[in-house]
């Protein structure tokens, strides 16, 4: 045999080394963890990295056989062989004399590193010392048990020793199959469960990407494929989501001769039955690249949607109604959040409601439970249930006596079918009777799967919703989450993911000023970092906005910050001319408006109009229920109609 080198690893034959790649990775944060206080730390999951005392290993320690004894010995039950083992393990193919020599003189390259007293042998048995060797896969061990998903997603970089082999050891060669089959089954589990915490955080980029990694080192697990699923269709692909489920599918027949389970395919059902949004083609390139507003993480909102998600699970798995209120000043996300918590209850299965107030509905009795009625409720999976007098109520076919009442036995018969959501949109401006018909069915339906979602503002103060906030917790299951301004850590994340390129003291500038412009107001938040994308450079402003007491809804276009009506400005112009067109006659108009009505005015039709339309909600600028369209924020309708409204079409439309 061949004498080792101090210099240079000899290469060839089964002396051959690991291969080091060309580009060195960056280290992660968990490759830093592992590196730790053992003699050797390996990483074993994806391509093998092994460092001694923090160094780059010798190069005899990276010959094939000698990191092949390594590995299985810290792998083996209390890290220990006996000699005949580990012969038959990896030198099989040598005379016993040859073999004995060959592990001695590797046993005598592991001391090197390891030090006296880390390796311990005698005439009839190996073991490695528990602090000798650290392997990134007991790391990943002790991080799942403690529920740190995060940190061992982080050290899982590919397949158990990605593309290590030692030729002519059979028995190692098995061996070292049955630990990738482990491995990467449990690679995907951590990588799912890692997948699972983002969504509901509801960092959904993230957990996507959580996703593909694990469908990467395995298509087969069906856990992968339903949070794929998920996330796609939280972030608002429902085409990615078809895709996936078509793609998995069509392999699991191909390659298995099975058909996904139950399970799997109701989530693909309920996924088919979102939204399918009839966007112009620009704005769905822009989407698929990227490059166009969509539906993005919702940061700075963790906690609070854990809160919500956990009423709801409570209400759908225990049969409990509840009520939560989300409470909040204009622009601060209550609607997205909201909308966040609806989208995760009809992936669960539950019938979805709703209906969104305007301030000309408070003076319009009942007009908010004639909103719900017609906002899904009429048409929900088990309504046939209901007394067709309660029905004919809410039908407006006979006079409404009681729609209150009528409101209660429809959504019981509803909750009795799956699960209910009913979610209700500014309800500082409902009217005072449907405010008191929610209180009711909220108490009916105690018993019931229902959960009733409501946004409201501070202001005007409403005593309706007053009582019903004092009954949770005490009358009534549920709790009140309010929201406020993001912090500057939330905008800068925010930033981050809208400029990937910034970076340092530039993402940090960007941040400042943002937050300075924004007040930390989601919705101006989101605009300014459109537009900055877009091209818009923001310019230094020394005017503390807003004022102390002052809210989004006191304030006048030319109260706002310079950057912020140049970044509405510019996000219009970005439309396309025909969404342009029916948002100025929304400006003009104000409150709610009929969808087909904002088209005739518009002079836009058909399929264009339905595009305008949904382009306008995809993109953040109105919000749609049944009864019309209508703006997200008061003061975004402001500036577009002071500023992009020209005196002619004002005089034209106003007349209309």
């Amino acid at each position: 045999m061949p004498r080792l080198s101090r210099g240079r690893a000899t290469l060839g034959g089964r002396r051959a080394g690991v291969p080091r790649p060309g580009r060195q990775r960056r280290p992660s944060a968990g490759d830093a963890r592992l590196r730790g206080s053992s003699v050797i730390a390996v990483r074993t999951l994806g391509p093998v990295d092994v460092r001694v005392r923090g160094t780059a290993a010798p190069p005899e320690l990276l010959w094939r056989k000698n990191l092949a004894l390594l590995v299985y010995l810290a792998r083996s039950p209390k890290r220990a062989r006996t000699r005949e083992h580990l012969i038959g393990m990896l030198w099989g193919d040598k005379s016993d004399d040859k073999a004995r020599r060959s592990l001695n003189e590797a046993l005598r390259e592991l001391r090197r590193s390891t030090g006296d007293g880390s390796l311990e042998s005698d005439n009839a048995q190996v073991r490695v010392t528990p602090d000798a060797v650290q392997l990134d896969i007991d790391r990943l061990e002790a991080l799942a048990a403690a529920g740190d998903y995060a940190g061992a997603a982080d050290l899982v970089h590919g397949e158990f020793l990605e593309g290590f082999s030692v030729p002519g050891a059979s028995e190692f060669e098995t061996w070292l199959a049955a630990e990738r089959e482990h491995w990467r089954r449990r690679s995907v589990e951590v990588l799912v469960r890692r997948a699972e915490q983002l969504l509901a955080n509801g960092n959904l980029t993230v957990a996507n990407d959580m996703v593909r990694r694990a469908r990467g080192l395995d298509w087969r697990p069906e856990t992968a494929v339903r949070v794929g699923l998920r996330g796609l269709a939280l972030a608002g692909d429902r085409a990615g989501a078809l895709a996936l489920f078509e793609e998995f599918t069509a392999r699991l027949r191909r390659e298995l001769g099975a058909e996904p389970d139950a399970e799997t395919r109701a989530l693909a059902e309920r996924v088919r039955q979102e939204r399918a949004w009839r966007l112009p083609e620009q704005v769905r390139q822009a989407a698929a690249r990227g490059s166009g507003p969509q539906r993005g993480p919702l940061v700075g909102r963790a906690a609070e949607l854990a809160r919500l998600t956990d009423v709801w699970e409570t209400c759908r798995t225990r049969t409990r109604g509840a009520v939560v209120v989300i409470e909040g000043d204009a622009g601060t996300g209550k609607t997205r959040l909201a909308e966040e918590l609806a989208a995760r209850a009809r992936l669960d299965g539950a019938m979805v409601v709703g209906v969104r107030a305007v301030e000309a509905d408070r003076a319009d009795a009942w007009s908010g439970v004639f909103g719900i009625a017609r906002g899904g409720l009429l048409e929900a999976p088990g309504v046939a249930g209901a007394r067709p007098g309660a029905l004919d109520q809410l039908r407006g076919r006979t006079p409404a006596d009681a729609p209150g009442r009528a409101l209660s036995e429809v959504l019981q018969a509803v909750a009795e079918e799956q699960p209910l959501l009913v979610f209700v949109d500014d309800a500082q401006w409902l009217d005072r009777e449907s405010l008191l018909a929610l209180g009711a069915a909220a108490r009916d339906l105690a018993g019931a799967p229902a959960l009733c979602v409501i946004t409201a503002a501070p202001q005007p103060s409403r005593p309706e919703l007053d009582e019903l906030r004092a009954r949770l917790g005490r009358q009534l299951s549920g709790t009140t989450v309010k929201v406020g301004s993001l912090g500057e850590d939330a905008v800068r994340e925010l930033a981050h993911l809208a400029l990937p390129s910034y970076a340092g003291d530039q993402l940090d500038r960007l941040t400042r000023r943002v937050s300075a412009d924004s007040a930390g107001i989601p919705l101006l938040v989101g605009a300014l970092l459109s537009a900055v994308a877009s091209g818009l450079e923001l310019v230094a402003s020394s005017a503390a906005w807003p004022e102390t007491n002052r809210t989004l809804n006191d304030t006048l276009p030319g109260e706002l910050p310079d950057n912020v009506v140049a970044a509405i400005r510019i996000n219009y112009r970005r439309l396309s001319s025909e969404a342009q067109r029916v948002l100025v006659v929304a400006a003009i108009a104000g409150g709610r408006i009929d969808g087909g009505e904002l088209g005739r005015r518009a002079g836009v039709g058909g399929e264009a109009l339905m595009g305008a339309l949904d382009e306008l909600e995809w993109q953040g600028w109105l919000t749609a229920e049944s009864r019309g369209y209508a703006f997200v924020a008061r003061i975004v309708r402001d500036v577009i109609e002071r500023d992009m409204v020209t005196r002619g079409q004002r005089l034209r439309l106003s007349g209309e």
